[in-house]
This record gives structure tokens, sequence and C-alpha cells, in this order.
């Protein structure tokens, strides 16, 4: 009913107000699930009677940049050249049912069937592929 950005601080008011009242209920998660949708309903109302306070500019839509900063597409090399060590980093076998499962999306059924193998022993390479991988970028 209302924007979400406004959902966590319409539960967290609901729950002070909850936990600030001496009211004892039998099913207190009912009570706060009431409380905060009561909440919503009464910010969707305000919003409603106040009316939309955003006004959209086009002119402002002409000029803003879509791309992400060059911070952030610095750290996103960096990261895709961690992965691309990470992968590296694997058995062979492993990082071609890895790349073939993520990267060309086959299923498990369809790797196995091309490299004559069991859909188990499919399914662990890639898990052990994903292991690798996570800890591997944890790291970084």
């Amino acid at each position: 009913m209302t924007r979400r950005d406004d959902a966590e601080d319409l539960l967290h008011d609901a729950w002070v107000n909850v936990t600030a009242s001496s009211t004892l209920a039998r099913n207190a998660d009912a009570l706060l699930a009431r409380a905060a949708t009561n909440r919503g309903i009464d910010a969707h109302r305000r919003e409603r009677r106040a009316g939309e306070t955003l006004v959209w500019d086009a002119d402002v839509a002409a000029v803003a940049d879509d791309h992400p900063l060059q911070d952030e597409v610095l750290i996103a090399r960096e990261r895709l050249d961690r992965l691309r060590v990470g992968i590296d980093a694997l058995s062979l076998r492993t990082r071609q049912i890895f790349l073939m499962y993520r990267l060309d999306g086959r299923k498990y059924r369809e790797i196995a069937e091309e490299l004559g193998i069991s859909q188990s022993a499919v399914e662990k390479h890639i898990a052990k592929a994903m292991a690798h991988l996570a800890e591997w970028m944890e790291k970084w």
C-alpha cells in the first residue's frame, strides 16, 4: 500500500508501539502483524489525501547518467578478474562442467548425456565448483 522503502519504518514503528504498550496478547506475532498493517493503511491514506509529492521532470531524465560510477566499474572488473582466476584453479573436468552449466545454461541432464557421466556426478562437480568459488571470492 505504500512505497517499499516505508515498510521497514512502518514495521519498526508498530513494534515500538506494541512493546511499549502494557497490552497482553495471546498471540504477540498476530498483534504486531495487525499493528504493522494498520500503520501501512494509515500511511497509504495520508499519501492519498496529501497527493503525490514527487514531480517527474523530463529535463532531469534527459541529463541523468544511467551508467555506473567509475569506482563501481573498477570494483566489478577486479571481482571478475578474481573470479576468472578462481575458475582457472578448478580441475579441468569441474571447470568444463561448471562453465557448461553457468555460462551455457545447460541442464544437469544435458551435461551428463554429453559427457557420458551420471547426473549425480554433474551435481557433485557443480557443488564442488560453487564451494570453491564461494570460498575463493570470500578471501578477496
